[in-house]
C-alpha cells in the first residue's frame, strides 16, 4: 500500500479486538507516516506539527476537525500557540485500526498540503 492509497481511503466502524491492527501491519502502515510514532504502549499514534502562529495552528486543527466528523473517527488533540499534537487510536478494538492510519493520513496531507 501506498501512502496515496492509505489517505483515499475512508473509516468503515469497527468494534472487537479482531478488528485492531496486528503489529507488522501496524509497522507497514506507520512506515508510509513520516514523523507518526507509535506510543509506548502500543495502542495509539502520535505526532506533534508545529506551526508559525496560533491561527495557522487552529486553521490546521479546524480542517482536522472537519475531517474526523466526516470520517466519524476522532483523534486526541493538544492544543497550544504554534503546535498541535494529534493522537489516534480506537477505542473499540483496544488498540489500533486501520481507521487511525486513514485518518493519521488525511492528517498529515492536510498539513503537507497533498
Amino acid at each position: 500500500m501506498t501512502f496515496d492509497e492509505l489517505r483515499t481511503q475512508h473509516c468503515k466502524p469497527r468494534k472487537g479486538a479482531e478488528q485492531a491492527l496486528p503489529s507488522d501491519g501496524v509497522g507497514a502502515h506507520l512506515a508510509l507516516l513520516p514523523g507518526w510514532q507509535l506510543v509506548a504502549d502500543g495502542t495509539a499514534i502520535r505526532k506533534e506539527y508545529g506551526f508559525e502562529d496560533y491561527y495557522r495552528t487552529m486553521a490546521f486543527v479546524n480542517a482536522l476537525a472537519f475531517v474526523a466528523h466526516a470520517e466519524d473517527h476522532h483523534p486526541d488533540l493538544e492544543v497550544g500557540y504554534a503546535r498541535c499534537v494529534v493522537t489516534y487510536s480506537t477505542h473499540d478494538v483496544g488498540g489500533l485500526s486501520l481507521n487511525d492510519f486513514i485518518c493519521a493520513a488525511r492528517a498529515e496531507a492536510l498539513f503537507t498540503g497533498v
